[in-house]
C-alpha cells in the first residue's frame, strides 16, 4: 500500500539497519502503496526528533498499538519481531490497509518495497522513518496473510500544529495508469537477481492498486534500459505466483 499497501499491503524499507531482516523487497520491505497526502511521507533520518519502539508478537498484536505524535514530527519507528513467524508494520489509511489485505490474500507471495513499511524476520529488528505531515489518525497493521484479520492493527494519533504545513505532497500524476499500460517510477534495478522494483499506478489487467512492487522481467534486456529514478510505462502479467514485466518504455 502509497504513504511510497504500501502500507508503502510496500521497501523493506531501504532504511533498515544492519540488524534488520528484510525479505527481498517482497516481504513488504517497507510497504504497500499509500496516499502520502493522507498519511505523511518518508522522513529524513537527520530530522528524526525521537524514536518509538514497537514490538510485534505471535499473539497478533503490536505493543504499543497506539502512538501519539505532533504534526510535522519525524519519527523513527524501531520495529522488533519477538515472535516465531514473520511480521510487518505497514502505515496507511484504514481503507488502503483493508484493500491491500485483500490483495495479499490472493497473492501471498507478491513482493513489495515501500518506505511506509518494514517486514521483519523472527527475532530481528527493522525500522521505518516517517514524517507525519497532517493532523488526524494514521493506521498501521501487519498484512502478512491472516494477521490483519486476527487484529494485528494500531493507530498513530497526529496532534495538529499551530500552523498548518504548506508543503503537502502533491499526487504524482505520472502514477495514473493509461488504458493500455501502467505508469511507474523505477526504484531499483537488480541485475544479479534479474528483478526490477517499480512504484506504480493501477495495473488494470492485474486488478492491482497503486503500490511499489518487485517484478521479474520477461526479457533480461529490460534491465539495461532503465535505472533508478526513471519514469516508465510498462505492461505486466502474473506467471504462477510471480509478477512479470512483459514490456517497458520511457515515459515523457
Amino acid at each position: 500500500m502509497q504513504t511510497k499497501h504500501t502500507l508503502k499491503l510496500i521497501a523493506a524499507c531501504a532504511m533498515l539497519t544492519g540488524a534488520t531482516a528484510v525479505f527481498p523487497a517482497g516481504n513488504h520491505a517497507g510497504g504497500h502503496a499509500h496516499a502520502e497526502d493522507a498519511i505523511g511521507k518518508a522522513g529524513d533520518a537527520a530530522k528524526v526528533s525521537r524514536t518509538v519502539t514497537v514490538d510485534m508478537s505471535d499473539a497478533m498484536r503490536f505493543n504499543p498499538s497506539s502512538i501519539s505524535v505532533k504534526q510535522g514530527e519525524t519519527i523513527r519507528l524501531v520495529v522488533k519481531n519477538s515472535g516465531a513467524v514473520k511480521h510487518e508494520l505497514v502505515l496507511g489509511t484504514e481503507k488502503e490497509l483493508k484493500e491491500h489485505n485483500e490483495v495479499m490474500k490472493k497473492n501471498p507471495e507478491m513482493e513489495h518495497a515501500d518506505d511506509n513499511m518494514v517486514t521483519v524476520a523472527p527475532g530481528k529488528t527493522g525500522e521505518v522513518i516517517w514524517q507525519f505531515t497532517k493532523a488526524g489518525k494514521v493506521n498501521f497493521a501487519c498484512l502478512q496473510p491472516g494477521h490483519f484479520d486476527a487484529g494485528m492493527k494500531g493507530v498513530v494519533t497526529v496532534a495538529g500544529a499551530s500552523a498548518a504545513s504548506s508543503g503537502e505532497a502533491k499526487k504524482d500524476s505520472t502514477l495514473e495508469a493509461p488504458a493500455d499500460m501502467a505508469r511507474g517510477e523505477i526504484r531499483k534495478v537488480d541485475l544479479d537477481n534479474k528483478k526490477i522494483t517499480i512504484k506504480h499506478g493501477e495495473i488494470k489487467n492485474l486488478e492491482m492498486p497503486p503500490m511499489t512492487m518487485v517484478f521479474q522481467v520477461k526479457d533480461d534486456a529490460f534491465l539495461g534500459k532503465v535505472r533508478a529514478g526513471d519514469k516508465v510505462r510498462f505492461t505486466a502479467e502474473k506467471n504462477g505466483s510471480a509478477f512479470v514485466v512483459t514490456g517497458i518504455q520511457a515515459s515523457p
